[in-house]
C-alpha cells in the first residue's frame, strides 16, 4: 500500500480514515474497509474486517528502561471476520489489536525483538522479547484473561528456529525445545518476518503468531532504498 499525505487523513474519536480506507468503532467491535492498490506489484485489495474483541485493556507495557517506547494490548483477545472481495477471501478466527509508540525512532531505541501470540485453552499468552541499543535485554511473559485481567508468568526458556531466506534470526520461548517448529513463515521481508509456530507454554500445547524484526537490519543502506518501491511515497 502507500503513505498518504496530510489532505488524505482524518481523524474523530471513533474513527480514522487513511485515503479510501478507514477503521471505526461502532459500540461492540471494531470495523476496517479496505481499499487499496498493493505494491510493487498493482492489483487492487478491497475488503471488510470485523474485530469483535472478547478481552480490553487499558495498560501499556514499556519495552525499554527509560520508557521511550510502550507496547498496548488493546484487545489481546478477540474474534475476527474477514470478508474480502478482492482477492476473493472469507474467514473468521482468532485475533488481536495492539499498538506501539515511541518518543524516538524505533531503530534508535533496538537492536531486534521477537514477539508471540497464543491461544491456550482458556487464556492468552503474549511474549516479548527486546535487544536495546545499550546492549541490555528485557522480556515481557504475560496472560490475558477473557475478563481483561492480566497476569505475569515466568518467561520459558530461548529455543532457535531457522533463519529466514533473508537471513533473519528467529528464536522463540517454550516448555519443550524439541517440540517447536515454523509450521509455515507467512510474511518474509529483508529486516522483518511473521510466522505460525508450533510451542508449548505453561503445560499447553499451542499454535503462536511470531514476530522477528531486525532493526539493524532495518537501518542498512540497502533496506532503506528498498522500502520506496515497497511504500510508495506521496509529495504531500
Amino acid at each position: 500500500m502507500t503513505e498518504r499525505g496530510r489532505d488524505r487523513l482524518h481523524r474523530t474519536p471513533d474513527s480514522l480514515v487513511i485515503g479510501p480506507s478507514a477503521v471505526s468503532w461502532d459500540g461492540d467491535h471494531l470495523t476496517i474497509w479496505i481499499e487499496e492498490i498493493t505494491a510493487p506489484i498493482p492489483s487492487a485489495l478491497r475488503g471488510t474486517v470485523r474485530v469483535f474483541p472478547t478481552a480490553l485493556t487499558n495498560r501499556a507495557f514499556a519495552l525499554d528502561a527509560a520508557g521511550r517506547h510502550r507496547w498496548e494490548p488493546i484487545a489481546p483477545c478477540a474474534h475476527l471476520e474477514v470478508l474480502m472481495s478482492q482477492p476473493s477471501l472469507r474467514w473468521h478466527g482468532s485475533g488481536y489489536v495492539d499498538s506501539n509508540s515511541g518518543t524516538e525512532p524505533i531503530e534508535d531505541g533496538f537492536r531486534s525483538w521477537t514477539w508471540s501470540r497464543a491461544d491456550l485453552r482458556r487464556a492468552t499468552a503474549v511474549l516479548y522479547d527486546v535487544a536495546s541499543r545499550g546492549r541490555s535485554s528485557g522480556s515481557l511473559a504475560l496472560l490475558f484473561n477473557p475478563s481483561g485481567t492480566v497476569e505475569e508468568f515466568d518467561p520459558p526458556p530461548t529455543v532457535d528456529l531457522p533463519r529466514t531466506r533473508w537471513k533473519i534470526t528467529r528464536t522463540t520461548r517454550s516448555e519443550d525445545a524439541p517440540s517447536v517448529r515454523v509450521v509455515k513463515t507467512l510474511e518474509d521481508a529483508p529486516f522483518y518476518a511473521r510466522s505460525l509456530t508450533s510451542t508449548r507454554l505453561l503445560g499447553q500445547p499451542a499454535l503462536a503468531i511470531h514476530e522477528s524484526l531486525s532493526l539493524d537490519r532495518f537501518q542498512s543502506r540497502w533496506v532503506q532504498a528498498m522500502l520506496p518501491f515497497r511504500m510508495p511515497r506521496r509529495s504531500r
